[in-house]
């Protein structure tokens, strides 16, 4: 497991100079706008040094729309029935 930062470690490394005020970054927190969620140690936040804000006005990208799965376990479940076979 990588060393946990705090929020405004965090913020310096992903951010740079233009990163946002603890006020914010907090709230970020509280909010659950950070993924993976932050963790709360006593007063202080920390997270991952991977994790990445989450903009809630922005829809989740999909890399490709799911295909409906042929032969579910329910279908065949009533596939059997209809035969006559039952377990």
């Amino acid at each position: 497991m990588s060393k946990l930062l705090t929020l405004e470690q965090w913020a310096r490394e992903t951010y740079g100079d233009h990163s946002p005020g603890i006020d914010t970054l907090r709230r970020w927190a509280r909010e659950s706008r950070i993924f993976p969620p932050a963790e709360k140690h006593g007063r202080t936040f920390f997270v991952q040094p991977t994790a990445i804000y989450i903009d809630p006005t922005k829809p989740i990208a999909r890399s490709a729309p799911a295909k409906p799965r042929r032969g579910s376990l329910a279908e065949k479940i009533l596939e059997e029935r209809g035969r006559g076979k039952t377990a």
